[in-house]
């Protein structure tokens, strides 16, 4: 008779009571089965009786290929290599790859949903960079003014909120520049902070009614038991709410100032000191174009359909905050040893993920596709 061990494996079967539990004792290893990656097991929950594969929940699970070709066309996916180059490269269908990003991209999605909570940031910069979709025939994009739901000529917008502190990604959002999106992003942002952080952007004109609605107080007036009607709840913004704007003042296509606008909170922004700035998130700007291929400026790999573009933004949000190590975070080793050379200064690398104290090591690529992670029920933070 085997003994259930600790497999780290949750039961897949959700009509049993260890639906998604881990370490709950009742997994043995019932068999195993040969694929072109090597063996892998089959589980059986002692409970219910389902079988399933270890790959089960995972990009792998019943893929035919080796996890290796899988891995290595995921990756091409984050390094701007756009579908016909990989499909050439590696030999394989772009319909197949499509399919591996949007398993790799609903994987990103639990993960993101799982580690980014109560995240301690002090601010928080929103930008949004615009590209193709569908089609690629554009005029001149708006500058701050609301979009249409729909844009005619293929206008499509990455909105994206960012913790400077941790250089950490917190939310994104794929759609048209409207202020249903960006309240869609400022409230995924605010469902993964803690408290309320200093908001800092452009001077795109929807982010300021956002926040306004996103962080309000209501006031309740007790009852008085006198004659006449209650008085109603009143609602006030948020006494620690902050939103400053960096207005950038252009001519002919070049800049030519920069003008600070504090809609509000001015009291705590000069109390914390912090300064009024948007050039990192800019700069993440930069880091998705060249990282992803439908970004780059110019090209003719651009999307066909939005979603496309989401499971490509998604999947990077994973993969920036978790896999990719940031030089900026990076702390040199104190290393007291007489032989160590003076001039050679080692570094301990650092994601993002790691530096903001959501995980306790960097994250492997094949680690980001095959995580199982309990169900977790907050708010998406991509869409």
């Amino acid at each position: 008779m085997r003994i259930a061990q600790d497999w780290a494996q949750p039961c897949p079967n959700p009509n049993c009571p260890y639906h998604n539990q881990f370490h709950g004792g009742n997994i043995i290893a019932q068999s195993t089965y040969e694929t072109q990656s090597g063996r892998r097991r089959i589980f059986k929950c002692t409970h219910c009786g389902q079988l399933f594969s270890e790959t089960r929940h995972t990009v792998f699970y019943d893929l035919r290929l080796p996890e290796e070709t899988v891995m290595l066309v995921l990756k091409l996916c984050l390094v701007a290599v756009s579908l016909s180059g990989i499909s050439f490269a590696v030999g394989v269908q772009e319909e197949t790859i499509l399919r591996w990003l949007q398993r790799a991209a609903a994987q990103a999605e639990r993960v993101n949903a799982h580690l980014l909570q109560e995240v301690d940031v002090s601010k928080v910069q929103l930008d949004e960079l615009w590209n193709f979709v569908a089609r690629k025939q554009a005029e001149t994009a708006q500058a701050n003014g609301e979009a249409s739901e729909e844009s005619a000529d293929g206008r499509h917008w990455v909105w994206l909120s960012y913790a400077p502190d941790y250089c950490l990604l917190l939310a994104t959002v794929v759609g048209p520049r409207t202020l249903n999106n960006a309240q869609r992003l400022i409230q995924q942002t605010a469902a993964v902070v803690q408290g309320v952080p200093c908001f800092f952007s452009d001077g795109f004109s929807c982010y300021f009614t956002a926040l306004r609605g996103c962080y309000q107080q209501v006031i309740r007036f007790p009852r008085t038991g006198k004659r006449g009607r209650p008085r109603k709840d009143r609602i006030e913004p948020h006494p620690q709410r902050v939103y400053a704007q960096l207005v950038k003042e252009k001519r002919n296509g070049r800049l030519q100032s920069l003008r600070v606008q504090v809609k509000c909170g001015a009291e705590r922004l000069k109390q914390l000191g912090l300064t009024v700035s948007t050039s990192l998130v800019e700069r993440l700007n930069l880091t998705l174009r060249t990282a992803i291929a439908p970004l780059v400026r110019k090209s003719p790999s651009f999307c066909k359909q939005p979603q496309r573009l989401q499971h490509r933004v998604v999947f990077f949000h994973a993969f920036y905050n978790l896999v990719r190590p940031h030089m900026s975070l990076r702390r040199p080793l104190q290393d007291d040893s007489s032989d160590a050379p003076r001039f050679h200064t080692q570094y301990e690398q650092r994601t993002p993920a790691l530096a903001a104290g959501l995980t306790d090591h960097i994250w492997s690529f094949r680690e980001l596709l095959t995580a199982k992670l309990p169900a977790h029920h907050s708010q998406s933070t991509s869409g």
